[in-house]
């Protein structure tokens, strides 16, 4: 009967051993998994080489054992182990994700600095030709006009004049003589009590003695301050004329379009698409596109064409070879 006690109790102490092996055996094979992938993960995030790698931290529990018996069995060491490889992993997982997202950010930034980077070089480009063809006048380029998108646009021609302000009541301006400011404090400002028929005449006045850019800023206010005054629709259509006769027909075709888009019932509009078609003659857009637009104004104001511009159409059309 004792025997047969003993090989029970025997049996249960290796059965408990092998199980236990058992147990250590997966458990280390688990953190040795764990290691591997943790390298892997170290070699990513610090490829610089060593003393850049994160040790796990194990903080060994405090011993609440009897003295002379073991702190902790192997089974709790790689259990230590395995959570504090785990932790790690978690956190090092952390940091690659927010440093792709940062990487991202970057790429967006970079694009949209590229973006901006190439409207201002075409509008310096815009404003540098200019310059040549004033010889050295100023001609600075609105912030709100660089980069902006061209649509197609009308024809050549005779050129219709365009007519004084108020009929009867507006002067031609003299040629101004003497130094620049001494030029433009030469051009009367009106008075009227009105600031948008002010504005246009003033700035008119200033287009007739070729004050381009003083002219372009005076007109550009009362486009942008007034859009509802009939001369929203003159200013506009002036503003276009004097980026045009300064040598800057890039940006004379967006100010006609915008003129002709935003207000198509305006007075100077049928103007501005007639312009239109100048300003992309010398951007050498093809012919396709300048019929287009000699088309757009038949159909819409054809019976509102004065004679002299009719004639220009005409002779636009038979120079683009319009069918």
């Amino acid at each position: 009967m004792r025997f047969l006690l003993a090989a029970t109790a025997m049996a249960v102490v290796f059965g408990a051993a092998g199980t236990a092996q058992a147990q250590d055996s997966a458990i280390s094979g688990r953190v040795d998994r764990l290691e591997r992938e943790m390298r892997a993960v170290q070699r990513k995030v610090f490829p610089g080489g060593a003393g850049q790698t994160v040790e796990p931290q194990i903080t060994p529990e405090t011993s609440t054992t009897v003295p002379g018996m073991p702190s902790s069995s192997p089974l709790s060491d790689l259990t230590q182990r395995v959570t504090a490889l785990e932790e790690q992993q978690r956190t090092l997982t952390g940091q690659v994700e927010q440093g792709q997202y940062r990487l991202r950010q970057l790429e967006d930034a970079f694009a949209a600095y590229k973006r901006l980077a190439d409207n201002r070089l075409k509008a310096l480009e815009d404003r540098s030709t200019a310059t040549a063809a004033l010889g050295g006048e100023d001609t600075t380029v609105p912030a709100d006009t660089a980069g902006a998108a061209i649509r197609p646009p009308a024809p050549i021609g005779t050129r219709p004049s365009i007519p004084a302000p108020s009929a009867g009541t507006t002067p031609a301006a003299p040629k101004p003589t003497g130094t620049r400011a001494q030029q433009v404090a030469a051009i009367e400002k009106p008075a009227t009590g009105d600031p948008a028929e002010d504005g246009y005449t003033y700035g008119f006045r200033l287009w007739q003695a070729k004050l381009y850019p003083e002219a372009r800023r005076e007109l550009e206010t009362v486009a942008t301050k007034y859009p509802t005054h009939r001369r929203a629709s003159y200013s506009q259509n002036l503003l276009g004329r004097a980026y045009l006769d300064s040598g800057a027909p890039s940006l004379a075709a967006v100010a006609f379009y915008e003129n002709y888009k935003k207000n198509p019932k305006g007075e100077r509009a049928p103007d501005s698409l007639y312009y239109l078609a100048q300003a992309l003659i010398k951007l050498k857009k093809p012919a396709s596109e300048v019929c287009k637009v000699y088309t757009e104004l038949d159909q819409l104001y054809g019976d509102k064409l004065s004679t002299e511009m009719k004639a220009g159409v005409a002779e636009g059309r038979a120079s683009q070879k319009c069918k």
